[in-house]
Order: structure tokens, then sequence, then C-alpha cells
């Protein structure tokens, strides 16, 4: 073999390696951008369906897996703190034993209705955030019923609790939760002593109003999955077989 077969030769085998390294290059943007409408179709699907059935009226309330409690010492994370220690307690027992009596079931109720608002107006704001979701954990995705439900709360559960409290405050306002709990405080020193702010309720109500939706939403993805032969078939393939 001359020079010239020599240099030919080399030329081919380099161009040959640059094409297979182009395509590995490519394949897996083009898998993962599959993987990313599939996933959105899913979500987008799945959020609709759980927003549209938690908007309904007297849905929160209706089920014990996502009513909205009052907030109380021990169910606030981070708020019941706040509440000072047995002041906090004080209160939790009686918020606790005016529920019981039917006291304080009305404001538990406009709670609820108010989450229910919320619900009817958040369906944009998940639509957003699911589009602007890049994936980067396909197998936990793929692996877990509600897969995607989780991966959208870790990618943008902050963001959308952000987005979801003033809608919360708007709707607490609109059934007069707010008036309420004015009320209370006048009527109980406790009450006023302990520190139950219209802020405190706000942050309580959108936590677990937003958790309630997740876990609609993971119902929902779950139902969808259970059923890849049926309407829904064509969102799950690119999420399920594309990996």
């Amino acid at each position: 073999m001359d020079n010239r077969d020599h240099e030919t030769s080399r030329r081919s085998l380099l161009a040959g390696l640059g094409a297979v390294i182009a395509s590995m290059t490519v394949a897996p943007a083009a898998q993962a951008q599959g993987l990313g409408g599939g996933l959105g179709g899913l979500l987008g699907k799945a959020s609709d369906s759980a927003l549209d059935k938690l908007a309904q009226p007297g849905a929160f309330y209706g089920d014990p897996a996502v009513r909205i409690g009052l907030p109380m010492l021990g169910s606030l994370g981070g708020l019941g703190g706040g509440l000072g220690g047995g002041l906090g307690g004080a209160l939790g027992s009686v918020l606790g034993a005016g529920s019981q009596l039917g006291l304080t079931d009305g404001l538990m109720r406009k709670l609820n209705d108010a989450a229910g608002i919320a619900a009817s107006a958040a369906k944009p704001m998940f639509r957003t955030a699911i589009s602007r979701l890049s994936i980067t954990d396909v197998p936990g995705i793929i692996s877990q019923n509600d897969g995607a439900t989780q991966y959208l709360k870790r990618s943008a559960g902050d963001q959308l609790s952000l987005k979801l409290r003033p809608m919360i405050d708007t709707a607490l306002t609109q059934v007069g939760a707010f008036r309420t709990l004015d009320g209370l405080a006048k009527g109980s020193s406790l009450v006023r002593a302990a520190g139950l702010t219209r802020g405190i309720l706000g942050k309580s109500v959108a936590d677990q109003a937003l958790n309630g939706i997740f876990r609609y939403i993971g119902g929902e993805e779950g139902r969808l999955r259970a059923n890849p032969l049926g309407p829904a078939g064509s969102l799950l393939d690119g999420l399920l077989k594309g990996h």
C-alpha cells in the first residue's frame, strides 16, 4: 500500500469514527426530547384531571386524605414552633375541642372551599411548571407508579408553593375565612396570645392544599399508567418505551 492509499484509509477510518461519535451524541438527545414530550403529556393530563376533581365543590372537605385541617402544633412543620410552646399546645387543644363541638367546623369548611378555588385557578401554573421540566431521572420516573409526579414535586415543588400561596390568600379572603379567624381572635384571648395570624393560616392551608394536589396528581398518573392501551397510550409510549 503506497502513502496515498494509506492516507485515504486513515481518513476513511477517522470519518467512520466521527459518524459513530456523532450518532452517540445525537441519539440520546433525541431520546431525551421524546421522553420529555411523553412526560409532559402524561403529567399535563394527570394534573388537569386532578385539579378538575379537587376544584369541585366540597372535594377537599369530602376526602379525609386531603381534607384541610386547622393549623395545630405538630401539624404545621416549621410554623408549629412559632406558636410558642405551651400556648401552641393549648391553642391546639382549644381548636380541637372547638372542632369536636362544631364551633370551628364553619372555618374548616371555608379553608377547604378556599383550597378548591385555588385548585381551579392553578391549572395554568402547573402546566407552565411541567413545560419547563428537564429530564434527569428517567429510571426513577419509569419505575414508580407516581414517578413523574414525584419528579415534578422534587423539581418544581418550591416554585409551585410560592405561586400557590397568593391564590390561597385570595381564596381565603373570598370565602370569608380570614374574617372568621378575626372573629375567633376577638372572642378568645388564648387565640390572640398564641399568635394564630392570617399569615400562619394562609401558609398552613397552602402547604396542605399543595400536598393534596400532588397526591391527586400521583393517583391520576397511576391510573393512566395502569391503562397504557387506553386514550393515554400515546402519552405513555414515549416515556415507558423510549428508555
